[in-house]
C-alpha cells in the first residue's frame, strides 16, 4: 500500500487536532493514520497514511466531496493542500 502525506496550513492546532476521529473517518481504506504539526510552532500540520486503493483515493481528490471539503473547512484547513504520495 502506498503512503500518502497531505500538508497543509490551519487556523488553530488544538482545532484541527480534535478532528482526528472525523478526519480518520473520511479517509475509508487508510491505515496507520498520523497526525503530524509543525516543530517549529507555525500552523502548518500534515497527514499520513498508507491506502489500500489508490485510483479511489485519487479520484475523491479530483472531485472533492462536499461533505469532506466542509469537514476540513470546520477543522480550520486553509487551503490549499499539497498531496503526496510515495514514490
Amino acid at each position: 500500500m502506498p503512503r500518502i502525506v497531505i500538508t497543509h496550513a490551519i487556523k488553530d492546532i488544538d482545532r484541527w487536532l480534535g478532528g482526528r476521529t472525523e478526519r480518520v473517518a473520511a479517509l475509508p481504506g487508510a491505515v496507520g493514520v498520523t497526525d503530524l504539526v509543525a516543530l517549529d510552532g507555525t500552523t502548518n500540520a500534515a497527514v499520513t497514511f498508507e491506502i489500500d486503493d489508490l485510483d479511489a483515493f485519487k479520484s475523491m481528490l479530483s472531485s472533492l466531496p462536499p461533505d469532506v471539503a466542509a469537514q476540513a473547512e470546520s477543522h480550520g484547513v486553509i487551503q490549499p493542500m499539497t498531496v503526496y504520495v510515495e514514490a
